[in-house]
Protein backbone atom coordinates (compact mmCIF):
# COMPACT_ATOMS: atom_id res chain seq x y z
CA UNK A 1 0.00 0.00 0.00
CA UNK A 2 1.22 3.40 -0.77
CA UNK A 3 1.40 5.90 1.43
CA UNK A 4 2.32 9.42 1.66
CA UNK A 5 4.73 9.48 4.37
CA UNK A 6 6.39 7.20 6.57
CA UNK A 7 5.29 8.89 9.97
CA UNK A 8 4.34 6.62 12.47
CA UNK A 9 0.92 8.14 12.71
CA UNK A 10 0.34 7.52 8.55
CA UNK A 11 2.02 3.85 9.35
CA UNK A 12 0.96 2.30 11.83
CA UNK A 13 -2.97 2.63 11.02
CA UNK A 14 -2.22 0.43 7.92
CA UNK A 15 -0.60 -1.90 10.03
CA UNK A 16 -3.32 -2.41 12.44
CA UNK A 17 -5.67 -2.88 9.21
CA UNK A 18 -3.57 -5.31 7.35
CA UNK A 19 -1.68 -7.70 9.66
CA UNK A 20 -3.62 -10.35 11.93
CA UNK A 21 -3.80 -9.04 15.57
CA UNK A 22 -0.94 -11.28 17.67
CA UNK A 23 1.59 -11.72 14.21
CA UNK A 24 4.46 -11.82 14.37
CA UNK A 25 6.27 -8.83 12.40
CA UNK A 26 10.07 -8.36 11.52
CA UNK A 27 11.47 -5.10 10.89
CA UNK A 28 14.58 -3.02 10.78
CA UNK A 29 14.97 -0.28 13.20
CA UNK A 30 12.87 2.31 12.02
CA UNK A 31 11.27 3.67 15.12
CA UNK A 32 8.38 4.25 13.29
CA UNK A 33 7.96 0.46 14.39
CA UNK A 34 8.69 0.77 18.31
CA UNK A 35 4.68 0.44 19.18
CA UNK A 36 3.97 -2.77 17.35
CA UNK A 37 4.03 -5.13 20.88
CA UNK A 38 2.00 -2.39 22.50
CA UNK A 39 -0.30 -2.72 20.25
CA UNK A 40 -0.32 -6.32 20.56
CA UNK A 41 1.98 -8.05 17.72
CA UNK A 42 4.94 -9.95 18.28
CA UNK A 43 7.91 -7.91 17.08
CA UNK A 44 11.76 -9.10 15.90
CA UNK A 45 13.86 -6.23 14.87
CA UNK A 46 17.54 -6.27 12.78
CA UNK A 47 19.64 -3.45 13.34
CA UNK A 48 21.16 -2.77 10.07
CA UNK A 49 22.63 0.42 11.19
CA UNK A 50 24.86 -2.04 13.73
CA UNK A 51 25.76 -4.05 9.98
CA UNK A 52 23.51 -6.98 11.22
CA UNK A 53 21.10 -8.60 8.54
CA UNK A 54 20.05 -11.90 10.23
CA UNK A 55 20.47 -12.83 13.82
CA UNK A 56 19.28 -16.63 14.02
CA UNK A 57 15.43 -16.47 11.90
CA UNK A 58 15.06 -12.95 12.27
CA UNK A 59 15.78 -10.54 8.62
CA UNK A 60 14.22 -8.80 6.59
CA UNK A 61 15.73 -10.27 3.17
CA UNK A 62 13.09 -11.68 1.65
CA UNK A 63 10.62 -8.04 1.99
CA UNK A 64 14.37 -6.93 0.61
CA UNK A 65 14.26 -9.01 -2.55
CA UNK A 66 10.93 -8.25 -3.14
CA UNK A 67 12.05 -4.87 -3.54
CA UNK A 68 14.64 -5.18 -5.41
CA UNK A 69 12.50 -6.79 -7.65
CA UNK A 70 10.38 -4.08 -7.90
CA UNK A 71 13.29 -1.44 -8.02
CA UNK A 72 14.69 -3.52 -11.48
CA UNK A 73 11.36 -4.14 -13.05
CA UNK A 74 10.03 -0.40 -13.42
CA UNK A 75 13.73 0.78 -13.56
CA UNK A 76 14.03 -1.67 -16.58
CA UNK A 77 10.88 -2.25 -18.25
CA UNK A 78 8.76 0.71 -17.57
CA UNK A 79 11.85 3.21 -16.40
CA UNK A 80 10.02 5.30 -14.41
CA UNK A 81 6.65 5.75 -12.35
CA UNK A 82 4.08 8.59 -11.25
CA UNK A 83 3.23 8.82 -8.18
CA UNK A 84 -0.35 8.51 -9.82
CA UNK A 85 0.04 4.68 -10.71
CA UNK A 86 2.57 3.46 -8.32
CA UNK A 87 0.19 1.19 -6.68
CA UNK A 88 -0.95 -0.21 -9.73
CA UNK A 89 2.77 -1.07 -10.29
CA UNK A 90 3.28 -2.47 -7.10
CA UNK A 91 -0.26 -4.63 -7.31
CA UNK A 92 1.58 -5.86 -10.53
CA UNK A 93 4.53 -6.89 -8.64
CA UNK A 94 3.23 -8.52 -5.68
CA UNK A 95 0.94 -10.64 -7.75
CA UNK A 96 3.81 -11.36 -9.92
CA UNK A 97 6.22 -12.71 -6.59
CA UNK A 98 2.96 -14.36 -5.21
CA UNK A 99 3.24 -16.41 -8.22
CA UNK A 100 6.89 -17.41 -8.56
CA UNK A 101 6.45 -21.09 -7.44
CA UNK A 102 3.27 -21.84 -8.78
CA UNK A 103 3.18 -24.59 -11.70
CA UNK A 104 0.98 -22.77 -14.65
CA UNK A 105 2.40 -19.93 -16.20
CA UNK A 106 1.14 -16.53 -15.34
CA UNK A 107 0.31 -15.87 -19.20
CA UNK A 108 -2.11 -18.66 -18.03
CA UNK A 109 -3.38 -17.91 -14.81
CA UNK A 110 -4.32 -14.41 -16.18
CA UNK A 111 -6.29 -16.02 -19.14
CA UNK A 112 -7.78 -18.48 -16.53
CA UNK A 113 -8.84 -15.48 -14.69
CA UNK A 114 -9.75 -13.22 -17.20
CA UNK A 115 -12.17 -16.64 -18.87
CA UNK A 116 -13.62 -16.48 -15.53
CA UNK A 117 -14.27 -12.79 -14.88
CA UNK A 118 -12.40 -12.56 -11.86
Amino acid sequence: MTVPNVARATVMPHIVNRVMPASMVYTDEYKVYDRLTKQGYGHRRINHSAKVYVSGDIHTNTIEGFWSLVKRGIGGVYHSVSAKHLQGYLNEYAWRYNQRYEAETRFEALLGRAALGS
